[in-house]
């Protein structure tokens, strides 16, 4: 059976009231021909139907946060990694990433710096502190300060913390 979704500038009242009529016509599919060996193929349909209707999501430590709490933590992490491996001697790359890494940290703090949704979830804990070690550093330091090598490798640490709980 395949199902096509067609996507468009629709109601969400309108769409979750067909993902429903999917789901339940799914289901009694299902509970019609249950004897044709394809109850795993047809439970991942639905799985992937519930998925895309689906404002959460399931953490390597099994906890269901919001996906785009996880999608900004993970986009953090990825992009702060990347500016803090970036070899400082390459003004151009060391500029292009660190530009990265400060969006993706504003874009973060702003979306989630005291949501109740996250804020005792060991990431979250994690990455806020990564990112007041770096602002640390930098308000005492300067903005074109080298980062030190026990600074960086602190926040290296936080950010593989932060990506266990993610």
């Amino acid at each position: 059976m395949a199902i096509t979704i067609v996507a468009a500038k629709t109601d969400p009242i309108c769409v979750s009231s067909v993902a429903k009529k999917i789901l339940k016509a799914n289901s009694e599919f299902q509970a019609e021909d249950m004897s044709n060996g394809q109850d795993e193929k047809e439970e991942g349909v639905i799985g992937a139907i519930k998925s895309l209707f689906d404002p959460n999501e399931k953490t390597k430590s099994g906890k269901v946060l919001p996906k785009a709490y996880l999608k900004s933590a993970r986009e953090l992490v990825k992009t702060l990694r990347e500016s803090l491996k970036e070899d400082p001697k390459d003004i151009a790359n060391f500029r292009r990433n660190a530009d990265s890494a400060k969006e993706s940290i504003r874009d973060y703090l702003s979306n989630w710096r005291g949501q109740k949704t996250v804020a005792g979830e060991e990431s979250n804990v994690e990455l806020e502190k990564a990112i007041r070690s770096l602002a640390s550093f930098y308000s005492k330091a300067g903005p074109s300060a080298p980062l030190p090598g026990e600074v960086k490798s602190e926040i290296l640490n936080d950010l593989d913390t932060a990506e266990k709980f993610l």
